[in-house]
């Protein structure tokens, strides 16, 4: 069986400045946009960031409808609402403003809006779908993030909850790219202190699970074709530039962020680092953290994260990704203990007398010490999960293999069992 030979770069158009958000109506005026469709969610629609999309389209007189109605934390019910919206219309652009939920929807809106006669399953990630490629033409699609986690303005990737199967997944082409993200600095600021740590955290295991990824060049089977070649390839040159840089800005930034809302200079970073991130681990891809962070999100049952203004139970997501990476990270270092102690020491931990073998352990516990530092819920214990929860996690882990496939360490499913119980508690 033949492995990947090649790595291929793929990575949405940035423009990046405080205030640039006001240029949309000129760029959409340059396209020759008749008909946008404007995505967003009910929380967003009436504060300052869709303000001024909408003030710069009007300016320009660009003719648009609204759709507010996007889900945090989209399902495919939701998903299919929008999709619907998009299809009932003729639009011939689409934005999104917002955080990776809104952008997620509005790729999946515009790509089966632009495939009417596919099925829902037609494109979702298999084997939970059929991951067919896609072969038609999308619609322009500008992005305007809102949060600093995502990174979905850079990527061609949309994940939402399978409600049948309470877990995520998701639908992965390059063609879902966003042909322009907009990062506007201003927007971050109105991100509750929870959301930007969370969003934070995203982008904290974009870089660590892209970094670590099993190399791009041990992937097989080979695609017959290009156009079969995954989004997600593995660790490779390109993307490790990317997200060993996201990580340092992190390890720099992200508590500042965090703690004093309006400190520009580090709410700002960190939205470009949710960029690097992104188009890091959009060409690498993730690993056990999001693979097994699907059915923590899936499987919610009562609890509702604080700073977050919606009416139904949700683990957010970069939060049901970091509450397991001290585990897994301990758990993969052994096939990359260079890597690990690399990404230890940028998070400030002192590597000069560790051996190679103790790799796992001190980056797990310098994550440890990094969640307690950002007041961190004590593990999957603390929103909500018992031990006699842990089969239906791993039974929502196992389709994840976009994703678990390319974890540096191969696992079992009593691999996967160690790892949830592992994580009940972290400190």
């Amino acid at each position: 069986m033949l492995m990947f030979s090649y790595c291929q770069m793929a990575s949405s158009n940035i423009r990046y400045g405080e205030g640039v958000t006001r240029e949309i109506g000129m760029d959409l005026q340059n396209m020759g946009a008749r008909n946008v469709c404007l995505m967003t969610d009910k929380n967003l629609s009436v504060l300052p960031p869709v303000k001024a999309v909408l003030e710069s389209m009007a300016q320009n007189g660009v003719n648009y409808k609204v759709y507010d109605q996007v889900r945090v934390e989209p399902t495919d019910t939701s998903f299919k609402q929008a999709i619907a919206f998009a299809k009932n219309d003729c639009f011939d652009v689409y934005v999104a403003v917002g955080g990776g939920s809104v952008i997620d929807t509005c790729k999946a809106a515009n790509l089966y809006a632009s495939h009417p006669e596919a099925d829902f399953l037609d494109f979702v990630n298999a084997p939970i779908g059929k991951g067919k490629p896609v072969t038609g033409v999308l619609k322009p699609l500008i992005a305007v993030p809102t949060t600093a986690g995502t990174g979905s303005e850079t990527t061609g990737v949309a994940i939402f909850d399978f409600e049948e199967l309470k877990a995520k997944t998701g639908i992965a082409s390059r063609a879902l790219k966003p042909t322009l993200g907009m990062v506007d600095s201003l927007h971050t600021l109105h991100m509750p202190e929870r959301v930007a740590a969370n969003s934070g955290f995203d982008v904290l295991c974009h870089s660590l699970e892209s970094y670590t990824a099993l190399p791009y060049n041990m992937r097989k089977p080979c695609p017959p074709n290009p156009i079969n070649r995954p989004a997600y390839q593995g660790s490779n040159p390109i993307s490790d530039v990317w997200s060993r840089h996201a990580l340092n800005v992190v390890a720099k930034y992200m508590k500042r962020a965090v703690r004093d809302p309006e400190d520009l200079e580090a709410r700002s970073s960190m939205h470009l680092a949710s960029v690097f991130a992104g188009i890091g681990f959009g060409n690498a891809g993730v690993h056990l953290c999001h693979g097994m962070s699907y059915p923590i999100a899936g499987n919610v049952k009562t609890y509702r994260a604080k700073g977050y203004n919606v009416d139904h139970p949700v683990v957010p997501h970069g939060l049901s990704v970091v509450l397991t990476s001290p585990a897994v990270f301990n758990f993969t270092a052994p096939m990359c203990p260079e890597r690990h102690l690399e990404a230890a020491e940028i998070l400030g931990a002192d590597i000069s007398r560790v051996k190679r073998e103790d790799a796992g352990p001190l980056l797990a516990d310098t994550l440890r010490q990094f969640l307690y530092d950002l007041q961190v819920e004590d593990g999957l214990s603390a929103v909500g999960y018992t031990k006699d929860d842990v089969p239906d996690l791993v039974k929502g882990t196992i389709p994840q293999e976009r994703v678990t496939k390319l974890s540096p360490r191969e696992h079992t499913e009593e691999d996967l069992t160690h790892l949830f119980e592992a994580s009940l508690k972290l400190y």
